[in-house]
């Protein structure tokens, strides 16, 4: 399928990423992408699906001489955002087009910069949409009206709640303000209802091409245990002492539990860092990067590290206590096993009686292949 891409994407592919190849999702979501159908692109953390949406998006674009700011990249993440504009910057730079970060961090001259640049692509939150939408300088009349493609990633992360609706209304604005049509695409981990959720998208319009990309998972060697220790300070005991060597990312219920267990481990000598939301922007950078940089160490985090930013190679996932959903349980459990030769695991560390049954639960539907619908 990779044939039917652009020349000099192709050339690019090659010579400048040093690619041999495409891997089976990012091949089968080539044709239905590059015809414009609306899609849904299923896969595990790191399976591929930025790729498997960019590459036929920027080929069409080629193909077809887009001007102007035609491509939003949506995330329910700023940090999100933030760790994926260097990769996407790469892949549009390389065939002459330019991305940009525009969401509440990025200050009135760096936005004054990308509306004169006009990237190809805009890396953006729907709250960010929806400020350039009512806005009423002169500079944003327009800015959006050549928009031909928006990409939701992590999908089900908007769809679940009222924030996904707010994105649906925005994008129907858009596509009532514009008059090509916009082609749709999300990226989701696996969902008990993708079907279902192909039609949120698109807003049930079954008169337009759609399609579902996804291939079956890879047999991959599973380490999942489950451990009562019964408190917190048991289990910072349990991570000092376990998996000396390696890198640890440690999931919790709670910001205070992270502050709590990062200081106990800490003063037992682990080299610890903490990542919640209440975090400073420049702190929760700081730890993340300290994270990425070392081999014997262990990061702390509530669902902020749930969603595929990239903190390094992992060695280990602990859960304390359990997560409220297999969805979730997946998409932590896929941090890791993502080098070769290594396998994915998780340590479940329970505190209580009732967490060693919800993990319990947990894992025996996973094991079922159960995921619940959105």
């Amino acid at each position: 399928e990779a044939e039917q891409l652009h020349p000099l994407l192709r050339h690019h592919l090659v010579n400048t990423l040093g690619w041999k190849s495409l891997r089976p999702l990012q091949d089968q979501a080539i044709p239905p992408v590059i015809s414009g159908s609306h899609a849904l692109v299923l896969a595990p953390t790191a399976g591929g699906k930025t790729e498997a949406a960019i590459f036929p998006v920027i080929s069409r674009m080629l193909a077809e001489e887009w001007d102007g700011t035609s491509i939003l990249y949506i995330c329910p993440l700023k940090a999100l955002l933030n760790n994926l504009s260097e990769r996407l910057s790469t892949y549009f730079e390389m065939v002459g087009y330019q991305s940009a970060l525009w969401h509440g961090d990025v200050n009135a001259s760096g936005r004054k910069r990308v509306i004169g640049g006009q990237p190809a692509c805009l890396l953006t939150t729907p709250e960010s949409i929806e400020s350039m939408l009512v806005s009423s300088r002169p500079e944003m009349k327009g800015f959006l009206s050549n928009i031909r493609v928006i990409i939701v990633d992590e999908i089900h992360a908007f769809a679940g709640d009222d924030r996904g609706t707010h994105l649906l209304c925005l994008i129907e604005r858009l596509a009532a303000e514009v008059p090509q049509k916009i082609q749709r695409i999300g990226l989701s981990a696996t969902v008990g209802n993708p079907k279902e959720l192909l039609q949120w998208l698109t807003c049930n319009r079954t008169s337009e091409q759609s399609a579902l990309i996804s291939v079956p998972a890879t047999a991959t060697q599973t380490e999942v245990k489950l451990d009562y220790v019964g408190t917190l300070e048991n289990a910072a005991l349990v991570i000092s002492k376990l998996f000396r060597g390696e890198k640890r990312l440690v999931f919790c219920d709670s910001r205070r539990r992270v502050e709590e267990l990062t200081q106990m481990l800490g003063q037992m000598g682990v080299d610890a860092y903490a990542s919640h939301s209440s975090l400073s922007l420049e702190n929760r950078r700081i730890s993340e990067q300290a994270f990425a940089e070392g081999s014997d160490c262990v990061i702390i985090a509530t669902s902020t590290l749930e969603l595929g930013i990239d903190v390094g190679d992992l060695d280990r996932v602990i859960q304390i206590d359990a997560p409220g959903s297999v969805a979730s349980f997946l998409q932590r459990l896929g941090r890791t096993g993502r080098r070769p030769n290594t396998s994915r695991n998780c340590l479940f560390l329970a505190t209580s009686s009732e967490a060693v049954l919800q993990a319990a639960a947990i894992i025996d539907l996973w094991e079922q292949g159960f995921v619940e619908p959105i």
